[in-house]
Parts: C-alpha cells; sequence; structure tokens
C-alpha cells in the first residue's frame, strides 16, 4: 500500500483486528521508507443485485419484497416465520454466490416457488398462482397438472 505521507509504495502491517461490528478489519501500517504509521479498514464491497422485472424495468434487489410475497401466499397457513425468511434468505445468498450483478424477476419466482413447494403445497399454489398471473382457471388447472 502507498505510503500516505511521501508516496513510497511499500509498507508493512504492523497490527490488524476486526472491528466492533466486526464488517471491517483495522489494520496499523508502517512506512518501510519514511517510517510513519497510519490506519486503514478493510471492508467488503457489496455490489447490488439488480432485478429485471416482467416489464423491463430495473429495479434493486429487496428481500423484504420476497418475504411480503411470501407472507400473502402462506396467510392462515402452518409456515412458521422463520421458514419464509429462510427461504428469502437462501434465495438472496444464490443470487450473491452467483455473483450476477443483474437478475430476472422471473428466476427469482421460480428458486421462490421450488422452495415453497416441499414447505406447503397450498402455499406453493396461492404464490404461483399470483406469480405466474394465471388468466383463466384452464391456465391454473394446466398448471396443476404439469406440476
Amino acid at each position: 500500500m502507498k505510503c500516505i505521507y511521501c508516496g513510497h509504495a511499500e509498507s508493512k502491517v504492523i497490527d490488524s483486528r476486526a472491528t466492533e461490528e466486526s464488517n471491517s478489519i483495522r489494520r496499523r501500517r508502517q512506512c518501510l521508507k519514511c517510517g510513519k504509521r497510519w490506519t486503514t479498514y478493510e471492508t467488503v464491497e457489496n455490489t447490488p443485485i439488480l432485478v429485471i422485472k416482467k416489464n423491463g424495468s430495473i429495479q434493486p434487489f429487496d428481500k423484504n419484497k420476497i418475504i411480503n410475497g411470501i407472507l400473502k401466499a402462506c396467510e392462515k397457513r402452518p409456515v412458521s416465520l422463520i421458514e419464509i425468511e429462510n427461504i428469502a434468505s437462501k434465495v438472496e445468498k444464490t443470487l450473491k454466490d452467483n455473483m450476477q450483478q443483474e437478475v430476472e424477476s422471473i428466476k427469482i419466482g421460480e428458486m421462490v416457488m421450488d422452495m415453497l413447494k416441499p414447505l406447503d403445497q397450498i402455499s406453493y399454489v396461492r404464490f404461483a398462482s399470483v406469480y405466474r398471473q394465471f388468466t383463466d382457471a384452464e391456465n391454473f388447472i394446466n398448471f396443476l397438472k404439469n406440476d
């Protein structure tokens, strides 16, 4: 790392520790040329995930929207809030692990449906009916038969 005092390109780390919030690392450095010391903070760079909606608009990913959608589908069903939050967290983690900056809302909905199906069939059908925007009962029945 470049010295902030003399501009020398090399320094050594004297001390390194996590910050109180544990979201960054504090490092004390010393210039190998002038000997002066300074502090740097190292954090993970979070790149936002953008969601491409069905109409082509782009919005930042919001885990709460997934939670709210699942909550509506699970209304009056034996599905706990913890299970709902776990689904939303798994979706978010999968998206971050794939390191895609843009993802289509269709893929997010499919991921939610795949995780909701083994959890509660009724909630799965409710979510699918809203998500797939069925225009009539025949389309809905065909979906259920093929699934």
